[in-house]
């Protein structure tokens, strides 16, 4: 493939608003860093460090601006702090930095995804690269789910030991590397450190460790103040390599200078016994993650489908988990039958894992989406019929439940890509309501989102030919809400009532969405009208139609969505400063007339936009002329979705030079609402071919 660039990296500073970009084809090779982008595509990637002279040489100003995560961390209860037993999740996935790279996305048939965050308080991304940065798909996220996001610092064997004899010299030398960690954790917006030294340490190296540990935390609060640094059982304070599978005095010296330790794999329920008297573990044994290695390698406790064997010794004895590798459900089963597997997994482990509510304020919504599925859907209908994978893209998660009721009766929560609303999956609702019950309960989430005086709800689903479908909303009163963190308190159930489709805020949210109701999705909508309350639960209620016999039923739920009914009338916000740099011109197959090569635009748009009001941007392009001046102007062709304020266009066919083209970024509401054409953001890009005198020059 025969690249092309123009001829300097532009600046957006360098572009005034009104003004279209310029570019000169020419042939000169790409200047975008091959670390931060695809060298075939131009496609932004997400990548490690992998030697101590990259971690020291790093600068911000170098950084990939792709992989900076863009979603803040959510507020939840209860807090990390207040969590009575923490769960730590180590990914560890054939490596790392498969199709979670690419940070605009992927097509994948069947990806790895975690979507059970209700359940979890840190989440790992792990390999054995000397500085592993979370792919920012991941911290999004995360942080969506109010999870922390850490990466790893790890060394290991001989070329391990070289490198902290380098970097463990002195004092100098040990903070020169933990403020570059620090730095590059600020940069990217993620949330610390796992610290994994499994190398053999000399005098000098181990006397530092502690020092370096202590002086890494402390940067590590200071700049991120939600953050945790973890070190992993492995070196001894008098530098020998040797796991313990507890806290003792051997390993206490790291456990004391950070925020928590990893234990290695191989403990037996005597040492847990012994671990919870150890007078070094008093006052803090949640920061004590005992190790379960969910492929089972050694000799362990569960693991597999078994993992709530070692779950259950630890919780009983007051301990945090760290459970790695739960990728297993993924990696050695039928790709298939991956989301049964991982449903499987965490469920049976859900009686030793602490429900953690979202808290928000309105709106408050959700599609269900996993960050992945077969097709990508907009209100019910295919946008783009394809396998994709985005984490990006992954809303607020439910709770994925299996349950029996009664003798007979049962009760199963899934997410599904064969149909969706929006995204790539909604959740079906299935079960059993057993004869002499009239109906069936599903809590779908566990909240704490204030309610506004008058509360608009849209409720989207497909029901089932002969059961009733509605939603159950629990609050409870805001003076009522002093949580400290694990405490449930009562609710009061609120079955609303739907609003007719002629109701003026019905009308307006119609208007607000433009395209609205599609065969075979109902779509009511509900006023509440409470003072002083906070939601607390969103249930799905299954009621039977007639009869007392058992009703097998299977409902496919799309949307939900709360909202103050006074945002209804909110004015649109405009996007800003459009730029594009970075171009990147290739040559593609011949094209249609089968003589010239096919031209293709790779370039970065950035703009300004309040992203906490989008769900995401939709960015299109158009020909405005050329190079036949007889042809008129062409419609707008969406390329993709993005969700932040920043976009690489990918290998995009565009006309033959001499052209003129628009490239248009259309924001879409945390809503779906419609923002007018006026309120988009557009940047024109003209460019011709170089003259023969301009190549001689």
């Amino acid at each position: 493939m025969l690249r092309l660039t123009h001829n300097k990296r532009s600046s957006c500073l360098d572009q005034p608003g009104d003004q279209s970009v310029h570019e000169v084809i020419s042939y000169e090779p790409s200047r975008l860093p091959a670390r931060h982008y695809d060298h075939d595509t131009t496609e932004p990637i997400s990548c490690s460090l992998k030697s101590l002279d990259e971690l020291l040489l790093w600068k911000r100003n170098e950084a990939s601006p792709f992989n900076v995560a863009t979603v803040p961390l959510a507020s939840r209860y209860p807090t990390l702090a207040k969590s009575p037993k923490k769960t730590l999740v180590s990914h560890d996935m054939m490596g790392g930095y498969l199709e979670d790279r690419f940070i605009q996305g992927a097509e994948v048939e069947m990806p790895y995804a975690f979507y059970h965050w209700k359940y979890i308080d840190i989440f790992n991304y792990f390999s054995h690269q000397m500085v592993t940065i979370p792919p920012a798909v991941w911290t999004n996220a995360a942080h969506k789910h109010g999870v922390l996001s850490i990466g790893t610092f790890i060394t290991e064997w001989t070329g391990g030991e070289k490198i902290c004899e380098e970097f463990l010299a002195n004092e100098e030398a040990y903070r020169r590397a933990a403020d570059k960690l620090v730095q590059i954790s600020h940069c990217y917006g993620f949330d610390g450190w796992l610290i994994n030294i499994e190398n053999v340490l000399s005098e000098i190296a181990v006397k530092n460790t502690g020092p370096f540990l202590r002086y890494l935390t402390d940067q590590m609060h200071e700049r991120v103040p939600s953050s945790v640094v973890i070190w992993y059982d492995s070196v001894l304070k008098n530098g020998s390599l040797n796991w313990q599978n507890e806290l003792n005095d051997n390993n206490r010296v790291f456990f004391d200078a950070c925020d928590g330790i990893f234990t290695n794999y191989n403990w037996t329920e005597q040492s847990l016994e012994w671990m919870k008297s150890y007078p070094g573990a008093q006052g803090r044994l949640t920061d004590i993650y005992v190790g379960v290695d969910v492929f089972a390698r050694g000799k362990v406790v569960g693991g597999k489908f078994e993992t709530i064997k070692a779950l259950e010794m630890i919780r009983n004895h007051g301990f945090s988990t760290a459970i790695f590798a739960p990728g297993w459900v993924y990696e050695c089963h039928e790709k298939t039958d991956f989301r049964q597997n991982q449903d499987k997994f965490w469920g049976l482990l859900s009686d030793y894992l602490y429900i953690h509510r979202h808290s928000s304020s309105l709106p408050f919504i959700s599609s269900f989406c996993q960050g992945f599925g077969k097709s990508l859907y907009w209100r019910g209908q295919v946008e783009n019929e394809r396998s994709w994978f985005n984490l990006n893209a992954q809303e607020i998660q439910p709770l994925y439940l299996s349950e029996s009721v009664g003798e007979k009766g049962w009760l199963k929560t899934h997410g599904c890509s064969k149909d969706a609303w929006i995204g790539g999956s909604s959740l079906m609702v299935k079960g059993m309501i057993p004869s002499g019950l009239t109906d069936v309960c599903a809590r779908i989430f566990s909240l704490h989102v204030p309610l506004a005086a008058r509360t608009f709800v849209s409720f989207v689903y497909k029901p089932h030919v002969d059961v009733k479908v509605s939603l159950v909303l629990k609050t409870i009163d805001v003076p009522l809400c002093t949580f400290d963190g694990t405490d449930e308190i009562p609710s009061s159930s609120v079955l609303p009532e739907a609003l007719a489709e002629d109701n003026q805020l019905v009308k307006q949210f119609i208007q607000n969405c433009g395209q609205w109701a599609v065969d075979g999705w109902s779509t009511p909508c509900f006023l509440l009208k409470m003072t002083g309350c906070s939601l607390q639960d969103v249930c799905i209620r299954v009621s039977r139609v007639e009869g007392e016999k058992d009703v097998p039923f299977s409902c496919r739920i799309g949307e939900i969505m709360l909202m103050d009914a006074e945002s209804l009338q909110s004015p649109p916000e405009s996007v800003q400063g459009v730029c594009i740099n970075d171009v990147v011109w290739q040559t593609g197959a011949l094209s249609g007339n089968g003589h010239t090569l096919k031209l293709l635009l790779n370039a970065t748009l950035r703009w300004q936009y309040p992203t906490h009001l989008v769900r995401h941007f939709r960015i299109h392009w158009r020909r405005l002329r050329g190079p036949d001046p007889r042809i008129p102007a062409g419609p707008l062709t969406l390329i993709g979705r993005c969700y932040s304020n920043l976009y690489r266009v990918v290998e995009q066919e565009v006309p033959a030079a001499p052209g003129l083209i628009e490239l248009v970024v259309e924001p879409v509401t945390r809503e779906g609402f419609i923002v007018p054409e006026p309120h988009w953001g557009r940047r024109t890009i003209s460019y011709s071919e170089t003259s023969a005198r301009e190549e001689r020059e």
